[in-house]
Order: structure tokens, then sequence, then C-alpha cells
């Protein structure tokens, strides 16, 4: 599973002219499911996110993770994210999930950050999405569950 994690001051996303999504402070989480990842990835991404201490406490040291700062997590599923493109110039996505697959672990990953006291909105699976990020900093962090980078 990988993921691109961005500490925004607001983002929101959109499927069709309507914003299905929206969090102020918090988290923008673009998500990628691999073919072999199971629960376990989902697990330790989320507490990846949720524990990430990229918030600047009160001497300006990123020190705080997005519970610390009370904020929220907008997760959006990214299987563009699985797009190897080393031989050639079109990315080839053979590593992806199939869609039933990745649904099923997009879902677990939001239900544990939930869990963990982290309010979660979330873009509409599998749909042609229009993302607005601000992000704060810029801060921008890679995450992979199998800690290939």
């Amino acid at each position: 599973m990988r993921a691109v994690v961005q500490r925004v001051q607001s983002a929101n996303v959109s499927v069709g002219g309507d914003v299905v999504g929206e969090i102020a402070i918090g988290l923008v989480v673009l998500l990628g499911v691999e073919e072999d990842d199971t629960e376990a990835d989902a697990s330790y991404m989320a507490e990846k996110v949720v524990g990430l201490r990229i918030f600047e406490d009160s001497d300006g040291k990123m020190n705080l993770s997005v519970k610390d700062k009370g904020g929220a997590v907008l997760a959006v599923s990214q299987f563009t994210l699985l797009g190897d493109v080393r031989k050639g110039k079109r990315p080839s996505f053979i590593k992806a999930a199939r869609p039933d697959q990745a649904k099923t672990l997009y879902e677990q990953f939001m239900d544990m950050v939930k869990k963990q006291d982290v309010h979660v909105e979330a873009g509409v699976f599998q749909a042609e999405m229009l993302v607005r990020i601000n992000n704060d900093g810029p801060v921008t962090i890679m995450l992979d569950s199998k800690k290939l980078f």
C-alpha cells in the first residue's frame, strides 16, 4: 500500500461538481492499494498516518500529529500511485489491486483511522474526482507499507 500524505489548511474532493468530502486543518491521504496488500498493510498505514508528527508545536517544531492538532483526514483512493514507469513512458498498473480488493482495503484503512478518534472524509471509489488541496508548508510525505521508501 502506498500513500502520499499532505498536510493541509483545507481540502475537498468533488465528483460531478458536487463536493463529497471536505476538511479544514488535517491531512489529505492519496492511497494506492497493491495486489498483495492485506489488512495488515491497511493497519500499518492507518497507524502511521494518525501518528505522523508533521504539525508544528508552539516552538515551531514538527512535533504534533493530526490527532494532537484536532485535525481530520481526507482519504482519496488513487490506484495511479502504483503506476510503474521504470520501463517506457506509459505507466503499467499491473501491481495495482483489483477494484473489489482495493475498495475493501481502502474502507478498512478509513475505519482504522476513525477508530483512533480522527474524523475521516472520503472521495468516491473509482469515480473521476477533482481534489483541491491547500498544502500547508508545503509538507508532503510518501509512505509505503512494504517500507520500500
